[in-house]
């Protein structure tokens, strides 16, 4: 069956975004080009999983000799995206993302694909009933883009409720019982 591909080879914007109160977060993936807004909800440990798993790759390619590239080892403040999420419109949950490096065009390559759902039959073949495509979004960013994607997503994610000292579990602005076991 083919497949849905929401493609941004050099989007004007990616972000990590939230919409809710912290505690009942719902983290979006946000990619706009041009007039072509596509938003996937994510986990947040997806979210900052991706962060770091970009910072991870960029970092990787400062250490190699002889790298082409002009990788950033900060965010340029030209990139710098604190504006909140555009209008949302849900294209699909997350489940399975992949990273990689496309040297032919110094970016990072993102792809995400919709969390499988393991009810439908899959033969292969679109139902006479005009049954949706199977989706996914891939995304390629520049050097510079990715590094402040990952930077406001870290901030992001790290906007919520403050962890507990002792377990490392939230703390709820209505209070918080500790898990830590008796010594």
């Amino acid at each position: 069956m083919p497949t849905r591909v929401h493609e941004f080879a050099w989007p004007d914007r990616v972000v990590v975004g939230t919409i809710g109160l912290p505690g009942a977060r719902t983290f979006y993936l946000q990619v706009r080009a041009g007039t072509q807004i596509v938003s996937i909800a994510m986990e947040k440990q997806q979210s900052a999983l991706l962060a770091d798993k970009i910072d991870e790759i960029l970092d990787q390619l400062l250490k190699v000799e002889g790298n082409p590239h002009s990788v950033p080892t900060s965010t340029p403040i030209e990139l710098v995206d604190n504006d909140q999420l555009e209008a949302v419109q849900e294209q699909f949950r997350t489940g399975a993302m992949s990273l990689g490096w496309d040297p032919t065009t110094a970016q990072v390559v993102m792809e995400a694909y919709p969390i499988a759902d393991v009810d439908a039959e899959d033969d292969g073949s679109l139902g006479e009933d005009g049954a949706e495509l199977p989706e996914m979004l891939l995304v390629r960013m520049p050097v510079g883009t990715a590094r402040a994607f990952a930077k406001r997503t870290r901030e992001v994610v790290g906007a919520g409720r403050p962890a507990c000292p002792l377990c490392g579990y939230p703390l709820d602005p209505d209070g918080h019982v500790c898990t830590l076991p008796e010594v």
